[in-house]
This record gives C-alpha cells, structure tokens and sequence, in this order.
C-alpha cells in the first residue's frame, strides 16, 4: 500500500484501517441487495451469495467477520450450511428466516446460529443485531478476566487467546459460547441467573424467549466440555436461580 507524501494522520488510518466484512445469503435477490445497501449505510462492507454452496465459497475464499443467511435456499439450506461454517469457523452467525416458530428458532441456535431475526425486519433491528454480535465478536464486549488464564479442573480458558481447552485440547466454540464461558470461568462457583448472562453476553435486557437461547447455548457447551452432558460435571443448573461453573 502506497501513501502519498503529505497525507494527514486521519487519512493514513482510515486507510489502514478496514470495514468489517458481512456475508449476506439469501436466494431472494431482492432482499440480498436491499440489505447490503442497508448494511453499506451503517458502514459494513457487504458480500452476497445465492444459496449454502456459494456462501462457503464466499467464505473459503474471503475473511468475514458475519453470516447472515437464510433458511430455506436450494442446492444447500441454510441450517445445512451453518453446520458446515461451524465446522471451521467461529465468526457471529444471524439466521434471517420468514420461519417464526420457536421450534425454526431453537434449531438454529441448536447447530450454531447465534441470532436469529425473523422476516420481514426494519433496518434499524437489523443494524442494531449486526452491531451488537459484532461488537461481541471483535471487542469481546467487556467480559475479561483480571489474569490471563484460569484452570478449573479438567478446564482451562485463556482470556487472552480467548481459547477453552477441556484435557489440553482445545475446544471450538462460537463467538456466544466464548463469551458465556469468558463470563463463567471468569467466576467459577458463582450462579448466574439466566436474565443476568443474556444481558451481559448480548449486552441487552433479555427479550422474549431470551432464557430459552441461553438454555440452547449452555446445552451445546455442555456437549463440548462435558464426558457425559447428561450428568454434567462443570457446566450445571441450580434449579430455579441460574447456571455456573462448578469450582474444583
């Protein structure tokens, strides 16, 4: 990169410095390009996609810092392509669906989904759930641990690589899954009420439905970390008061 003699500091960051990169998929190509001009407006650099296949070629060969993606698409659906994402990568991933059911709404948040806004949906919610996750995503939203790393048992979370490794090897996580752990092991033994990690992790009061995404996202934890998730031996719920991190 060539910066010309003369450039003023403003300049030379604001071409250093890139827009965070937002994947948008939908087979609807109408709605594709009214949400990417919604997105460019709040200063996002917007790609697209047509269907699931197209999106992980997008994303095999760019760097994106969010999925947005539809449901329902040919070739590969959406809930089948966020398996796949999950596979590899640990980017914030916002399901966009006319399906409202909450059964639509669990599965996705079930195979890896992190947000999930229903169709048809203002700019404004839209911009507000993008910068929310990405705000999570990137500046990890406030939630650190006074030291670097903490060990619990079988458990260790580095906060600075922001990696959890479960018998030395580590665990893939998503960007919500991070930050619940980040909050948990940053207080082991200590009871998080449902409404109190929804708030801290999406950084806003709980919405409707709000303690059952937090139910989803600690039952996928526990099926990461946990030798049997049915009996847990870390990851546990103190009925009726919340969820915590059992301290060895």
């Amino acid at each position: 990169m060539k910066i010309r003699k003369g450039t003023g500091l403003t300049e030379v960051l604001g071409t250093i410095m890139e827009k965070e990169r937002i994947l948008v998929v939908d087979d609807d190509r109408d709605i594709v390009q009214t949400t990417k001009l919604q997105l460019e407006k709040e200063g996002f650099e917007v790609l697209c996609a047509y269907d699931g296949i197209q999106a992980l070629d997008v994303l095999t060969a760019e760097s994106v810092q969010l999925l947005l993606i539809d449901v329902m698409m040919p070739r590969l659906d959406g809930f089948s392509a966020i398996m796949k994402v999950r596979e590899k990568k640990n980017i914030p991933i916002i399901i966009m669906s006319a399906k409202s059911e909450d059964s639509d709404k669990i599965l996705g948040l079930s195979i890896g989904a992190d947000d999930y806004i229903s169709k048809p949906f203002s700019a404004r919610e839209l911009a507000a759930r993008v910068k929310s996750q990405l705000r999570r995503y990137l500046k990890l939203g406030g939630v650190y641990a006074a030291s670097d790393e903490v060990r619990n048992g079988r458990l260790c979370y580095d906060f600075t690589a922001h990696i959890l490794t479960v018998d030395e090897e580590p665990v893939k996580l998503t960007g919500t899954e991070t930050k619940i752990m980040e909050l948990l092991m940053r207080h082991p033994g200590h009871i998080f009420p449902a409404e109190e990690i929804y708030s801290r992790v999406w950084g806003e009061p709980i919405a409707y439905n709000g303690e059952s995404t937090v139910m989803v996202h600690i039952r996928r934890i526990r099926e990461k970390i946990e030798i049997n998730p049915s009996e847990p031996e870390y990851l546990k719920v103190v009925w009726g008061i919340g969820y915590k991190i059992e301290k060895k």
